[in-house]
């Protein structure tokens, strides 16, 4: 069987990448602060701002990622065959973030994973399936619901049955937590970014190819197992914090 190939954008690959390598250095942070090899206060100030711009770009490029995928299989494959693909990924990545809720449960018991990067990412990709080939209704809904995940972030209730929406209950703590106000509404940006710069797999504006350099081959190389990324790093880097401390 033949390899099915598509052309990659380096500079969408490169700007995963990048946001990788934040998120990295971020859970290090984490880690070293649970770990009390280095406290530093992780949800107020700089560090919050920092957590968030990092939250922002992936999503971002969620959508835009969503929008390039779309443009080239919409008309490849019929549209249930398409819409089928986008639920299977999408429940995959959920399941990754079962995963994630269950190990943190028994590795933090307290502030362990509900609804965290993984599971929002999930659950929107399934839920972009109507609004991948829009441009401005995506970006208006998304500001939308961008705008009310801020207003939501003022409150709390007293049931925990939306709490993935963004309802956050009384007293709830969680090391990860991304619910879908705003965070779809970001998808929903990111996918209005994708339809606009990039039409049916062409990039609309003009951009020096860079990806002979090694600094951006390195950091494409990073976005495109972004995934694998995600799911392995942390058990890597605790398990040389451990060593470190037993030493």
């Amino acid at each position: 069987m033949v390899k099915k190939s598509y052309k990659r954008f380096w500079e969408v690959d490169f700007f995963r990448g990048l946001a990788v390598i934040l998120m990295i250095i971020f859970h290090l942070l984490y880690d070293l602060n649970y770990l009390d090899i280095y406290k530093i206060s992780l949800y107020s100030g700089p560090i919050l701002i920092y957590l968030y711009s990092i939250g922002s770009s992936f999503l971002l490029l969620v959508g835009i990622s969503l929008a390039l995928s779309y443009s080239r299989i919409k008309k490849k494959f019929p549209k249930k065959e398409v819409q089928l693909k986008y639920i299977k990924r999408g429940l995959m990545i959920f399941s990754l973030g079962l995963f994630i809720t269950v190990v943190s449960w028994l590795y933090l018991n307290e502030g362990f994973i509900i609804f965290g990067v993984l599971h929002c990412i999930g659950l929107s990709i399934i839920l972009a399936i109507p609004f991948l080939k829009y441009r401005y209704l995506n970006f208006s809904i998304g500001i939308i619901l961008i705008i009310l995940g801020i207003i939501l972030k003022n409150f709390t209730f007293d049931f925990s049955y939306l709490l993935f929406l963004g309802f956050v209950p009384n007293q709830f703590y969680t090391i990860d937590y991304f619910p879908l106000l705003p965070w779809f509404g970001v998808v929903l940006v990111g996918i209005f970014i994708g339809n606009c710069l990039y039409v049916d797999n062409k990039r609309q504006f003009r951009l020096k190819n860079l990806d002979e350099f090694r600094f951006i081959r390195l950091f494409g190389f990073l976005g495109r197992h972004s995934l694998l990324i995600y799911f392995i790093h942390q058990p890597v880097m605790l398990a040389i914090l451990h060593l470190f401390l037993i030493i």
